[in-house]
């Protein structure tokens, strides 16, 4: 049951890291998100600049992968106390699908597939944003890949005494 409350913990930084984002310019202010084809109509607009694009990628990449690849394992190792790496593993894969499934559905699917909040005006013919290679991409990394990085660090957690 802790297992799952840590994945909405996860889930919800998630959702905090996307409301900050986009809390001073709009969606412009996470079009490092989008494609590349509409971070590029965005600076031709006049909207943002290629500089400021790389410093959101900068910071959402840190306020992402931090939590990701250091607080949830430090959670799984010192607060749920795992016993092995069968127990890291499943621990951390279910902790990430949660996280995972609220992006793909709640985030991608719904709020940015299925309401105004993430349209950035003069790039309506880009929609919908998440389509094609890089849905499939972000699927395939939330059932494929987070299971393996769980295994990863799993196998990294047993190295720890």
């Amino acid at each position: 049951m802790l297992v799952v409350f840590e994945g909405l913990i996860l889930s919800f930084w998630l959702l905090l890291i996307c409301v900050v984002g986009i809390a001073k310019e709009g969606p412009v202010g996470l079009v490092v998100f989008y494609e590349k084809e509409v971070q590029d109509k965005v600076v031709a607009l006049g909207l943002t600049t290629p500089e400021k694009i790389k410093k959101a990628s900068i910071l959402s990449s840190l306020a992402m992968f931090i939590p990701n690849l250091i607080l949830v394992p430090a959670a799984v190792y010192f607060i749920n106390g795992i016993n092995g790496f069968p127990d890291a593993f499943i621990q951390l894969t279910v902790i990430y699908l949660i996280a995972g499934l609220f992006d793909r559905l709640f985030i991608d699917w719904w709020w940015v597939g299925r309401t105004k909040a993430w349209i950035i005006p003069g790039t309506e013919e880009f929609m919908p944003y998440i389509r094609g290679k890089t849905l499939a991409f972000k699927w395939i990394g939330t059932l494929v890949g987070f299971p393996i990085l769980a295994a990863i660090l799993a196998g990294l957690m047993q190295l720890l005494p």
